[in-house]
Order: structure tokens, then C-alpha cells, then sequence
């Protein structure tokens, strides 16, 4: 095995310090410049790089393509961010992508500006080799638009024909090889009241009051569920993560809003959870007298592959000969865009990349560079694997 070393890969840095200086929060979806630079940067290296000005004329995204053999490999990579939230608790400019001890801090920088980084630079180490015809197969790249908001821009790049027959979502695994995620539903449960005024609190009904028996219920919800596990990705979770209600101090709230995060695994669907949040309401309506209505604003479906595909079983082989990394089956609780591959282009995929998870949306987010570079050596080692006949095709 490769011990795990302190270099570093100078332009692999350069490109990750560029990616991660360009703020491409989302909202509001800012991604135009990152994707702009990206498009840029391929097409100096004589790669074969389009901006792709749908689903959104104004946030483009970038796809890329190197060669024309079989199998074809996609690189997928979301170039948004989450906002940098209270920037007096970075202890560094969330933007200037600075370099100290080995690590580069930033927002995006480990979600997943690096992920982005080590497949453009992917392209550009094979290129020759596959032009060559040393490798068969061809790459395909995407920097997606929309991935922390759960917008079509992995989707519509698949769609519009830029997909293959393995996908490998660059999100910060660690380098561990994840087959199946974790799927995501917010609902947003709306509790009916009658407005008064405070000083006659009886002539209102307020909302905040009726929430009371939605919110045990959903919490006896969260703890029934809990008992529901996915040998990789562990259990289901409802959590209630914020209660909006009131207008002013001195008025009884007309409408109390909860909002649940519900996490769930590759045996469920959203139309099975939308069924069980409506059966739950029914039954609190029923027997508290109180109104209330729902909806689901945002879903991110559960995907899972073979845990011993032809894809994942590289993966797996390659990190353990570069890192010190577990060979065992895996799954990320997270959501990322490897459902769109799985789901909706029925493509054998994974998310795997260098960085570690739990940087992703915090303060001081943070990649080791050392870890990126190795990411790189490890998925140029699996891809030239992949992209050769030998490679079980």
C-alpha cells in the first residue's frame, strides 16, 4: 500500500484556489464565473468544453468530452455553494481561499470545488493517453448548476446527451466508495389559527397552541421510524428543524409553520412518506380539532447500486492501494446527484472523492491539499483501469 504523503499537485492547487475565490453562493445561484473560468481553463488544453445555458439561460453550466470510445466515464461536479452564512465566525475571508499548514480554507472548498477541480484536471492528464487510443474509452466532465438546491442541472446535462455508461460524483467522501444514499424530503406543515389581539387572547385561536400535538406527534413519528436501517446508510430520521409562527408581539398567530428534514433510505419513496405525513395529520386533526395543511418543497430520492459493481469494486481497490482507505461496502447519508444517474439515466455511478464530509456548509471549511492531490493520483489510477478493454467490459 502507498503511505499517505504531504505532496501536493501545484496546478491542482491553482485550479481548486480559483474555483473556490469565485463565490457561487445558492441561493441565490451565482454560479456564471466559476463556470466561465472552468469552460476557460478546458479549452486552452484543447478539450472539448460547451457552456450549457439550460435549465437556466444565466447560470450556465459546463460539459466536457475527450474522446469517443467505449465504456464512457462521466466526472460529475456542482460548482454551487451554500451561502457563508455569519462571516464574523470565519476566522478567514470565506473568498480568499487561503493556503496555511497544507490547507486551503473556503467556502466550497471540501463541497465540492475540489471534487470539480479533480475531474477537470482528470481530463486533462488523460487526454493525450485517450486521444492515443493507450486508454479506449472516453471521459465525459460535468461542472453542474443547482446540485444544494435540488435544481435539474446534473439531470438536464444527462438528458441533453452528455452521459456514458459509469458516473462518478466527486462529492467528499474521504475517498470511501459510496453505492447507495440517503434520499431527502423537506415538508412544510402549516397549522391553522385565528388572529386577535393579545389582550383578548380568547377571541383567536392561536396557531401556536394547535402546533403543540402536531409537533409530539411528528417527534413519536421520528422515534417509529427510527427503527427502519439500511445496512449502509443507516436509519431513517424525521427531524423537525424549524417552527415559524406570529406577526407581531402583541397578536395571537394566525398560522403556525413547521418544517421537518426527513431522511430516508433506498427501501422508501417520497409518495410513501407523503402517504404517512398525511395519515399522521389526519389522525391529530381528528382528535385535537385543529386545521392543517402540508406540502413537500424540496426532495432528493434515495439511490443504490450493486455493492460489488465492476464501478464501485475499482474504487474501492485503487483507494486502498493510494490511502489508507476501508474496502468495505459503504453509503453516504448525504444526498448528492448520483441519483440523477441512477434514477433518471438507469447509469451505473458512485460518489466518491478526497475531503472529509463533515467540512461541508461549516465555518473554517477546509480541504488538505495533500488529500486532493492524492484524490487526483487515485482516480486517474481507477479511470485508466476503467477506460481500457481489460477493464471486464
Amino acid at each position: 500500500m502507498t503511505q499517505h504523503h504531504s505532496q501536493t499537485d501545484e496546478e491542482l492547487t491553482s485550479v481548486i484556489t480559483e474555483l473556490v475565490s469565485r463565490e457561487t453562493e445558492n441561493p441565490p445561484g451565482n454560479e456564471q464565473r466559476a463556470a466561465e473560468f472552468i469552460h476557460k481553463w478546458l479549452t486552452e488544453r484543447e478539450i472539448n468544453a460547451t457552456l450549457v445555458h439550460e435549465p437556466y439561460e444565466d447560470r450556465p453550466q459546463v460539459a466536457a468530452i475527450v474522446g469517443d470510445g467505449d465504456p464512457t466515464v462521466v466526472l460529475n461536479g456542482h460548482i454551487d455553494v451554500v451561502p457563508d452564512g455569519n462571516r464574523d465566525k470565519w476566522s478567514r475571508p470565506p473568498y480568499a481561499a487561503e493556503i496555511s499548514d497544507g490547507k486551503l480554507y473556503g467556502r466550497g472548498s471540501v463541497d465540492m470545488k475540489t471534487g470539480v477541480g479533480i475531474g477537470m484536471k482528470a481530463l486533462a492528464d488523460l487526454k493525450d493517453a485517450i486521444k492515443s487510443d493507450d486508454l479506449t474509452g472516453s471521459l465525459i466532465f460535468h461542472a453542474a448548476i443547482g446540485e444544494e438546491t435540488a435544481e435539474p442541472g446534473t439531470k438536464k446535462l444527462l438528458e441533453k446527451g452528455y452521459d456514458g455508461d459509469y458516473g462518478v460524483v466527486l462529492e467528499p467522501t474521504a475517498m470511501r466508495t459510496a453505492t447507495s444514499e440517503k434520499g431527502l424530503a423537506w415538508y412544510e406543515i402549516t397549522v391553522s389559527g385565528e388572529p386577535s389581539h393579545a389582550s383578548r387572547p380568547n377571541q383567536g385561536d392561536n396557531a401556536i397552541s394547535n402546533a403543540r400535538p402536531v409537533l409530539a406527534a411528528l417527534e413519536n413519528y421520528d422515534d417509529r421510524i427510527s427503527e427502519r436501517k439500511h445496512d449502509l446508510v443507516g436509519q431513517a430520521h424525521a427531524t423537525i428543524t424549524q417552527l415559524e409562527a406570529g406577526t407581531k408581539e402583541n397578536v395571537v398567530p394566525e398560522d403556525a409553520i413547521i418544517t421537518i428534514d426527513r431522511r430516508f433510505l433506498p427501501s422508501e419513496s417520497a409518495e410513501q412518506i407523503d402517504s404517512e405525513i398525511n395519515e399522521l395529520l389526519a389522525e391529530v386533526e381528528a382528535s385535537h380539532d385543529i386545521e392543517t395543511s402540508w406540502q413537500r418543497t424540496r426532495t432528493y430520492e434515495s439511490a443504490a447500486i450493486d455493492v460489488d459493481s465492476h464501478l464501485a469494486q475499482i474504487f474501492r481497490e485503487k483507494s486502498a492501494e493510494h490511502a489508507d482507505i476501508s474496502t468495505d461496502p459503504w453509503g453516504v447519508n448525504a444526498s448528492t446527484d448520483v441519483r440523477n444517474f441512477i434514477n433518471d439515466a438507469d447509469i451505473e455511478a458512485i460518489t466518491w472523492g478526497p475531503g472529509d464530509l463533515r467540512q461541508a456548509h461549516t465555518y473554517d471549511e477546509h480541504i488538505d491539499l495533500a488529500d486532493a492531490a492524492i484524490g487526483l493520483q487515485t482516480l486517474k489510477t481507477a479511470l485508466r483501469e476503467l477506460l481500457t478493454k481489460q477493464s471486464g467490459q
